[in-house]
């Protein structure tokens, strides 16, 4: 039996659809984040872009997000080394450390719904950011539970 695609497959040489199935659907990467000026810490919010789609985990505009959302970051080969903002549990995040991917993530369980049944979406804890003013953030740091 041959491995998949991402254990033999470097980041750099994926295609684009390859790229894309990596994404776990997990919205972590939609929260809003906070960054200590002094240390560079990465903080996450339980606080949503509001182009996220909480129920499904899924931006409700992905095709045209940058148009719609300026500071949105898509994902490229050339920011790996800046990946270290992403979640710990990221596949993007994962394969650039050598790491497996868990085995909730969909290409793992083929199952879409495994990362809501693992715990490890934002289905449960977001927020929408038109429900919270900017400068009470603060108040909705959260510590995201890496399974």
């Amino acid at each position: 039996m041959s491995k998949p695609f991402w254990e033999t497959v470097p980041l750099e040489q994926m295609t684009t659809v390859q790229w894309e199935s990596l994404c776990d659907g997990c919205g972590r990467c939609c929260l809003h984040k906070l960054e200590d000026e002094d240390s560079g810490d990465v903080y996450y919010t339980s606080i949503a872009c509001r182009l996220l789609d909480i129920k499904t985990c899924q931006c409700s505009n992905y095709p045209k997000r940058i148009e719609h959302v300026p500071e949105c970051l898509k994902l490229a080969v050339t920011d790996i080394p800046d990946f270290h903002w992403l979640p710990e549990t990221c596949a993007y995040r994962l394969i650039a450390d050598g790491q497996p991917l868990r085995n909730w993530h969909p290409l793992i369980s083929g199952l879409k719904e495994s990362i809501h049944q693992s715990g490890v979406s934002v289905r449960n804890i977001a927020l929408h950011e038109s429900q919270v003013s900017e400068e009470d953030w603060e108040d909705h740091l959260i510590k995201l539970i890496n399974l």
